[in-house]
C-alpha cells in the first residue's frame, strides 16, 4: 500500500501547530470543494470531489492527537478500503469515540440494490501484537447486499475497527448509499421515469420500451391522454421490498410532452377544426 503524506497533502510541515492545519483545511477545501468549482469545470468535478476527500482524511487524522502520533509512527492511520472483487467502497471515514465505532459509507447502484450481490472489501487495520505493540493486518470482509435494500442501512462488524492501547477494537459499521442512476430515481420501494413524449402521442396513445434493472425488456401501452401532472402506474415492477423479495413497489411513469416549434396555416385549420370537433 502506498501510504499517503498528509502533511504535504495539507502543504504544512511536520511540525504545524493546530492552529496551521486547521487554517490550511479552510483554504484548501474553499479552493477544492466540489460545489464551489463544478459550475465553473463541470467536466472536472469528479477531480475536485478527489481532492476534497484527500484533504478532508489528511485533516481528521493530523487534527486528532492520538492518529496523528499513529500516523507519525507507522506512515498511515487505518482503517484503510480497497476494492476487491466485484465491491466498491466509498472513502468517507468517520470515528465516533463515544460510541466506539467506526462508520464507512458503502456505494451501491440501484441495480445491485435491485437484484442483490456480494461485495468482498479489503481493510487493513491497526491491532494489538502479542506484545502489545501495534500493528498493521490485512483482512477480507464480505457484505452480502440483499434485494430492496435501501439508502442508510447499516452493516456491522463488532470489534473490526482499529484497536488502540488500554482500548477495545471498535465497531465498524457500513451504511449503504445509493448512487444515482441515468434513468430510474428511486423513491423509497417505488421508481421513477421521466418519459418524454410528442403531443401527438399524448393524445392518441403510444407505445413506451424500457430495459429493467434486471435486464428485461418490457412494454407499455399508454391509452390514456397524457395531460399535464398525469403519471402512470404499473403495480409490481418497482423496487423489491427487503423483507419479501417477491413483492415489488410500484414503477411511475412521468411524461414530457414534447410540442412542435411551430405549425403551418394548414395545420392551425386542421388542429381548431379536430379539436373543436372533440369539445362537443
Amino acid at each position: 500500500m502506498v501510504a499517503r503524506d498528509y502533511y504535504k497533502i495539507l502543504k504544512v510541515n511536520r511540525d504545524a501547530t493546530d492552529e496551521e492545519l486547521k487554517n490550511a483545511y479552510k483554504r484548501l477545501t474553499m479552493q477544492c470543494h466540489p460545489d464551489n468549482n463544478h459550475h465553473q469545470c463541470p467536466l472536472r468535478k469528479q477531480e475536485f470531489e478527489a481532492k476534497f476527500n484527500k484533504i478532508t482524511e489528511a485533516y481528521a487524522v493530523l487534527s486528532d492527537p492520538k492518529k496523528r502520533q499513529i500516523y507519525d509512527l507507522y506512515g498511515h492511520y487505518p482503517i484503510n478500503l480497497k476494492k476487491s472483487g466485484d465491491g466498491d467502497v466509498g472513502n468517507n471515514l468517520n470515528e465516533d469515540e463515544d460510541s466506539g465505532v467506526v462508520v464507512i459509507r458503502l456505494e451501491c447502484t440501484l441495480v445491485e440494490l435491485y437484484k442483490g450481490c456480494r461485495k468482498k472489501l479489503k481493510i487493513l487495520r491497526t491491532v494489538l501484537d502479542e506484545f502489545g505493540n501495534l500493528k498493521t493486518v490485512e483482512e477480507i470482509l464480505k457484505i452480502d447486499v440483499k434485494p430492496g435494500w435501501k439508502k442508510g442501512t447499516k452493516i456491522t462488524f463488532p470489534g473490526k475497527g482499529n484497536v488502540e492501547p488500554g482500548a477495545t477494537a471498535a465497531d465498524l459499521i457500513f451504511v449503504v448509499d445509493e448512487r444515482p442512476h441515468g434513468i430510474f430515481k428511486r423513491y423509497g420501494n417505488d421508481l421513477v421515469v421521466t418519459q418524454k413524449i410528442l403531443l401527438l402521442d399524448a393524445l392518441v396513445g403510444t407505445t413506451l420500451n424500457l430495459t429493467a434493472l434486471d435486464g428485461r425488456d418490457i412494454t407499455f401501452e399508454v391509452t390514456d391522454i397524457v395531460k399535464p401532472g398525469y403519471e402512470m402506474v404499473v403495480p409490481n415492477e418497482g423496487m423489491p421490498l427487503s423483507k419479501d423479495p417477491s413483492k415489488k413497489g410500484n414503477l411511475i411513469f412521468k411524461f414530457d410532452v414534447m410540442f412542435p416549434s411551430r405549425l403551418t396555416t394548414q395545420q392551425e385549420h386542421d388542429l381548431k377544426r379536430i379539436l373543436s370537433d372533440a369539445d362537443r
